[in-house]
């Protein structure tokens, strides 16, 4: 058992109610730490501390270049430790560690990329109408930004709020998953390491209904950075209407895979695979519609599951191990439950279906690695989000059919297109209603590529230059020039 700190004013401090919770490891279903459990009085002393480091505290004090000093420090940090956060992460979550610690080891360049970025955020001399003004633009600091976090790669998506965020000089209130909130506070002691100022980054734990409405709500906080389901993002818009906070939400996806006669069918097989199975499905962007041409329909299909019946599930930390437990129990169950919901639409199950009942998965949340075939992009396991592996298979006839099955749903957050023709590569990236498109590729990112989605799957977007704006606000200067104010009483 190890136990847990909160992260307050650069002091690590218990809940005030002085309660904890447990966290489980996926892999055993064994509780393995406590976690402090704050509620709307921790909120409150979070986002003090970090008003106070943004209005005046040493935070302020720092120019753009010192901010992108700090920055460069935590990645060199975070290099250092990947191991250990990476294990961290996966006894938390049960992701593999083959992922995690690729996802921990690329985490740096966010922190580079942005330290790059803090001092090269310039604003503009306007060539205004009006001849006796001199106007120019300049970009400040959002102020108290809260980033709230999920489950499924805790750092990773932290640190696509806390880079840009910092580089453009905001403080941050950090509210990890319940479920996963270990890695998290691991990563404030190299926060701690790197000498931030105190109050610049601030980490409490615990539920949504005691600190995330706290924060959701709470007019000292000028923005909130969300990563989650989109029920979840739907309450916090709500929520935070009180003070018109500033909003960041990267929510659900229903993403589609689009096979085209043309494509090279071993590559896409591969690609579909990884964009469903890999990380158990537990990603935003799992590919998991696969849309097929009917004319290679059986082939793919056949092809498809050969490769998939390989996938060795087991324990996570095991570099072998292909496929990791379902992170929380409520989402195991959740998974089983639209398994059963599919299978009462008319779906028939190709292959899984079921809790995974192998010597290697133990007493952990696994499901077997599922895919259905006939199903009608209008069934709701087509619609809905299921968030674990769980894959289903529509043939289309024609490319504008395609085009329109992927976009036929309230999610537009990524789609995969396999083809060889670049002429169809081209005009399927205009045609799709997503926020990123891959082609003869999935589950690519980059710190330097936007990324976010349409429709329900969010608003804003990390990463890349358009990420560190969504931080910062625009300020109008006008300087006239006139010694004598005219008519008062007259707009100019």
């Amino acid at each position: 058992m190890k136990d847990f700190r909160c992260f307050i004013d650069g002091e690590w401090t218990d809940a005030l109610s002085k309660e904890t919770f447990e966290s489980f490891d996926p892999f055993t279903g064994k509780v393995w730490a406590n976690i402090p459990k704050c509620d709307g009085r921790d909120v409150d002393r979070a986002v003090s501390a970090a008003r106070r480091a943004f209005d005046t505290g040493d935070w302020s004090k720092l120019n753009a270049t010192q901010r992108g000093h700090l920055l460069r420090r935590l990645g060199d940090l975070i290099a250092r430790d990947a191991d250990h956060l990476a294990a961290t992460e996966v006894q938390d979550n049960g992701k593999l560690y083959a992922e995690m610690r690729g996802q921990v080891g690329y985490m740096p360049q966010w922190f580079y990329y942005f330290a790059g970025m803090a001092d090269k955020v310039e604003g503009a001399v306007q060539p205004i109408d009006k001849p006796d003004m001199f106007t120019y633009t300049r970009h400040e600091p959002v102020g108290v930004v809260a980033a709230i976090t999920p489950w499924n790669s805790p750092l990773l998506l932290l640190t696509w709020k806390l880079a840009p965020a910092l580089a453009a000089g905001c403080t941050m209130v950090i509210k990890p998953s319940e479920f996963t909130s270990a890695s998290t506070l691991e990563l404030m002691r190299l926060v701690e390491e790197a000498g931030f100022p105190k109050g610049v980054v601030n980490v409490i734990t615990g539920f949504g209904q005691d600190v995330g409405e706290a924060i959701s709500t709470h007019n000292g906080i000028d923005k909130i950075a969300f990563t989650g389901g989109e029920v979840s993002g739907r309450r916090i818009a709500q929520q935070a209407t009180g003070n018109f906070k500033r909003m960041t939400l990267e929510l659900g996806g229903k993403s589609a895979q689009l096979v085209f006669p043309d494509a090279n069918l071993d590559n896409a097989v591969k690609g579909v695979v990884s964009g469903i199975f890999a990380a158990t499905g537990q990603t935003c962007i799992a590919g998991s519609r696969l849309l097929v041409h009917r004319s290679i329909h059986d082939a793919f299909l056949e092809k498809f599951l050969e490769l998939a019946k390989t996938a060795r599930m087991g324990d996570p930390m095991e570099m072998t191990t292909q496929v990791g437990p379902v992170t929380t129990q409520p989402q195991f169950k959740r998974v089983l439950s639209m398994i059963d919901m599919a299978k009462a639409e008319g779906a028939e199950v190709a292959m899984g279906g079921r809790r995974a009942d192998r010597p290697e998965c133990g007493d952990g949340w696994f499901i077997e690695p599922t895919v259905f075939v006939g199903v009608r992009n209008d069934m709701r396991i087509a619609q809905e989000e299921v968030f674990g592996p769980v894959l289903s298979v529509i043939p289309f006839n024609e490319d504008e059919e395609a085009y329109q099955m992927a976009n036929d749903t309230p999610y537009g957050l990524a789609a995969g297109v396999w083809t060889s023709d670049m002429a169809r590569a081209f005009t399927a990236a205009k045609r799709l209603r997503a926020g990123t498109v891959w082609t003869n590729t999935y589950r690519a990112v980059s710190y330097m590529m936007p990324f976010g989605g349409f429709k329900n799957s969010g608003v804003g977007r990390e990463s890349g230059q358009d990420a560190i704006y969504d931080f910062l606000e625009t300020k109008s200067v006008w300087l006239a020039f006139n010694k004598d104010v005219p008519n008062p009483f007259v707009m100019r």
